[in-house]
């Protein structure tokens, strides 16, 4: 029996909570990342009336939250502690017009810092996710990032995609954050492609995103290596992929097909794993 529970971040949807509940009711998923962003179910600055609501209506579809994405804010910690919310994942980006690659590390372990009196109170940890681009990106700059704290006040979300197209390996990845990664893992997938011709001076590449089995990182061996270490907990989806009309990434129902997709691939596979 599989100790494995899906999640998806609901991101691609700004309507309805009932809506969100709904869809992913449908999906046969257990519960989803929820997005605390102006414009979105639950808002910053509502975030104390609003989230219990939507704990409430997921509840009664049978999901629950595993984690948030949000700003690292005393009045979003407090309210997920409140309604039994364990994790708010956030990123670390950087922006070298402001600040150099070791001045941002700095700044953000000391707003880390600032928070572990509020983290220990309400018993959340922050979860910081590697991403590609101009943030941290990799297993070992996470590993860098944290290695002071202890895991319960700050972890690491590891996805597999940024690695995947930096070329660390999965094996690596996991050993590196493995005890400082909190029972939840993202699945999603990308490889990098060319965009212009071979006439062309210079070669120039961009990121897609894709389904589960057509990236550059095997999923199948990534639950293989957890199923070895006994992971249990969450896989979340975070349902990313290229918008061929030139937008960041597909939004609203346009995902459901992929999603749905994703789900059924991720199932089966924790499915099998789990049966050996």
């Amino acid at each position: 029996m599989s100790d494995i529970k899906l999640a998806v971040f609901t991101k691609p949807w700004n309507d309805a909570i009932e809506a969100v509940a709904d869809r992913m009711a449908a999906l046969g998923v257990e519960g989803i990342e929820l997005p605390i962003r102006p414009g979105y179910q639950v808002a910053p600055d509502n975030v104390a009336e609003t989230l219990p609501r939507a704990v409430k209506v997921l509840a009664e579809r049978g999901l629950s939250i595993a984690s948030v994405a949000a700003p690292l804010d005393d009045a979003i910690i407090r309210a997920c502690g409140d309604n039994g919310i364990s994790i708010v994942r956030t990123m670390v980006g950087i922006d070298l017009s402001k600040a150099r690659y070791a001045d941002t590390i700095a700044q953000h372990r000391a707003r880390y810092d600032e928070l572990l009196p509020l983290l220990d109170e309400t018993g959340v940890r922050i979860g910081v996710q590697n991403h590609s681009g101009n943030c941290i990106g990799s297993a070992i700059g996470l590993f860098h990032l944290m290695e002071k704290y202890d895991p319960r006040h700050v972890c690491a979300i590891l996805d597999m995609a940024h690695c995947g197209i930096a070329g660390e390996p999965i094996e690596l990845s996991v050993d590196l954050l493995w005890d400082r990664i909190p029972g939840l893992i993202n699945f999603k997938n990308a490889f990098r492609k060319r965009v212009n011709g071979p006439e062309e001076a210079e070669a120039v590449f961009e990121t897609h995103w894709t389904t589960g089995p057509n990236g550059a990182y095997s999923w199948s061996q990534l639950v293989a290596e957890l199923r070895r270490r006994n992971f249990s907990g969450w896989f979340v989806l975070p349902g990313e992929y290229s918008d061929p009309a030139g937008q960041p990434q597909r939004m609203g129902d346009d995902v459901l097909p992929y999603l749905a997709s994703d789900v059924a691939y991720l199932r089966r596979l924790t499915d099998a794993a789990w049966q050996n």
